[in-house]
């Protein structure tokens, strides 16, 4: 039986509940800007090595939980785990982020991919969400998470990560049927994981479009879109307050915040290109929105963070009719590592201080 759930500001928020303040978590959140991950990281020898022990991947979850009040735990692992368990081969080369030593290149390649057995394959990853879980005894909801099947195409057709683009985007052009093709086989893996992660233990779940801002508004809605609206709609979430949120994030989402919003996700993460008030008025009440400050706001003075989390958090009221309700503070992207720790306190103590209701 798992314990009662200590605070549930986040899932409330998901849900557009009344909650006593605004709940916040950060992306990455357990990362290098921390020194006691970096200790982790060099104990452990590789990323990888980190990301699919159980036990490590459980000890940098909580790292930040022991630092800051933050009001949810975010599974410690990779978007690309589900291509590498497809057998491309991740490696991280020094300085160059992730690659794939068999990329996708052909349709004779596509065809060969299949959605990978998640208890084995990927089973340290349900491992992990496990043990989260057990250690976390019920102080803060887990998230899980999965890469976008756009976003996980590009790195598996690129190769790794790309400055144009142009291997994708000529498989858009020349063989949009094989693009297509990925991109099913691609859904239904996310579709599977983010179950499996589900079942295993998480109680929020979001999806990582990192890459759909890199496409123009009718490939946007080709090859993104209806794979983003497919999962809201075909992953097995529960009903009513047993329900697991589902969260879509994407970098340059801002031009289709009413299709994302009418998606069937409970929530909608935005970057900090679009107001949110804007984002607010858009989403009409349908969604919860996640966001969604500058990450360069951290390395501002302490006096310049507040001041950013206040006008971050009051926008969002302007454009909601004036209530906190149905938002859930965030970056707009992730913690750089060489943000500080203290200026993170600052932030999480300022969002939930500014937030509070008084009635």
């Amino acid at each position: 039986m798992s314990p009662t759930l200590q605070n549930d500001r986040l899932l409330r928020a998901l849900r557009r509940e009344p909650v006593d303040c605004t709940p916040v978590w950060l992306m990455r959140q357990a990362g290098r800007y921390l020194p006691e991950y970096r200790a982790t990281r060099a104990r452990a020898g590789s990323f990888l090595a980190m990301a699919k022990t159980p036990e490590l991947a459980c000890e940098v979850t909580l790292q930040p939980l022991a630092r800051f009040p933050l009001d949810a735990a975010i599974l410690f692992s990779d978007i690309l785990t589900i291509p590498d368990a497809m057998g491309l081969g991740l490696y991280f080369a020094e300085g160059e982020g992730p690659k794939f030593e068999r990329p996708v290149r052909s349709a004779a390649d596509i065809a060969r991919l299949g959605v990978p057995d998640m208890e084995t394959e990927l089973r340290y990853v349900m491992d992990a969400v496990r043990l989260i879980r057990r250690e976390l005894h019920g102080r803060v909801p887990l998230i899980g998470f999965s890469g976008s099947p756009w976003t996980l195409a590009c790195y598996m057709v690129e190769g790794g990560g790309s400055e144009n683009f142009a291997k994708i985007k000529a498989l858009a052009l020349n063989d949009p049927v094989a693009l297509h093709r990925l991109l099913a086989v691609n859904t239904d893996a996310v579709i599977a994981y983010l179950a499996a992660q589900r079942a295993a233990g998480a109680q929020v779940l979001q999806v990582f479009d990192t890459w759909g801002g890199v496409l123009s508004p009718a490939m946007y809605r080709e090859f993104s879109l209806p794979y983003l609206a497919r999962i809201a709609r075909e992953l097995e979430r529960g009903e009513g307050a047993a329900r697991t949120p589902l969260i879509l994030f994407g970098r340059g989402n801002a031009p289709y915040l009413e299709e994302l919003a009418a998606s069937g996700a409970e929530g909608v993460g935005v970057d900090w290109l679009v107001g949110l008030d804007e984002a607010a008025r858009r989403a009409q009440g349908r969604v919860a929105l996640q966001g969604n400050l500058d990450p360069a706001v951290l390395y501002g003075s302490p006096e310049a963070i507040r001041a950013s989390v206040r006008a971050t958090l009051d926008a969002y009221a302007a454009g909601n009719g004036g209530s906190r309700e149905g938002h859930v503070f965030n970056l707009g992207h992730g913690l750089a590592p060489d943000m500080s720790p203290g200026h993170v306190a600052v932030l999480v103590e300022e969002v939930h201080a500014w937030s509070a209701r008084t009635s």
